[in-house]
């Protein structure tokens, strides 16, 4: 068993910091608005991760790992291993390997799988860092996942993980345009669904949404805003190529953010394509 420190208790750091616990580690945890009545919560970060052996952060961005950074380096303990699972750039994750790497062992551990795939120990890590950390921190990441995929070096991992992210963006805005036009002429949802199980265009994107699509439930599984950040993420990092579909979806993100939808599900962008219902 071994001391958890989580930092980061958005949708999934708050699942994983139950689950650790769940599997019976020492779990001390932060998140930059409080949260006094989450189990093992301290309010100071730097107390959040003394002695901690392993440093799980899962915040939003690449600034906010950087406040994290900044704050926890000095005290962490030279056998410490931070894993990294924000989704950032590969810059970004580049940088940040090498700033904890002079003090402790760094591994990116972006992942694929949203808050049902979380709560049921079924996400998927892309982990990018030497083989020993990554063997040290197999060890407590393992039960929180289906699947690891070691990739290489940290900014391999973070590019995984923007290139998957994109996809993702794009499948679903196809999905739910077809949806629509379906539902336009008359077709129920169940008819849809019964066809699209047997179309090659059947996705696992398109299984975990149907229930959202059926239902009208924009409770976020994974945010609009936050998949915002990750189209900015990938444009950014893949400058110099002709992304043109993904520009397309960053522009669509950005009309749902204008709406105000940021906080739903990115499901919910389906409300621009028929705003009427």
């Amino acid at each position: 068993m071994a001391n958890i420190s989580v930092i980061g208790l958005g949708i999934i750091g708050s699942i994983w910091a139950k689950l650790y616990a769940e599997d019976g580690h020492t779990v001390r945890a932060w998140n930059r608005t409080p949260k006094p009545n989450f189990p093992g919560f301290e309010e100071d970060l730097t107390r959040a991760v003394r002695d901690a052996e392993f440093v799980h952060i899962c915040v939003s961005d690449p600034d906010a790992v950087r406040s994290v950074l900044d704050k926890v380096l000095p005290h962490l303990d030279p056998a410490a291993v931070v894993i990294q699972s924000s989704t950032i750039s590969p810059e970004a994750a580049k940088s940040f390997a090498e700033e904890v790497n002079a003090v402790a062992s760094y591994l990116e551990a972006p992942f694929t799988g949203s808050k049902p795939a979380a709560s049921s120990r079924g996400v998927v890590f892309y982990l990018g860092g030497e083989d020993e950390t990554v063997r040290r921190a197999e060890t407590v990441i393992q039960p929180l996942s289906k699947m690891r995929f070691p990739i290489g070096k940290p900014e391999h991992a973070a590019a995984i993980k923007l290139s998957m992210n994109l996809q993702i963006a794009a499948i679903s805005q196809a999905l739910t345009e077809g949806w629509h036009l379906a539902r336009s002429y008359g077709l129920a949802h169940e008819d849809f669904y019964k066809i699209l199980r047997e179309n090659v265009a059947h996705s696992g994107l398109a299984e975990l949404k149907e229930p959202k699509l059926r239902d009208g439930d924009e409770s976020p599984q994974f945010s609009i805003k936050h998949m915002d950040k990750d189209l900015r993420l990938a444009l950014e990092a893949g400058k110099g190529l002709d992304l043109s579909l993904t520009k397309a979806s960053k522009k669509i993100y950005e009309a749902g953010l204008a709406e105000g939808y940021g906080d739903l599900d990115f499901i919910a962008l389906q409300r621009l394509i028929c705003p009427d219902g």
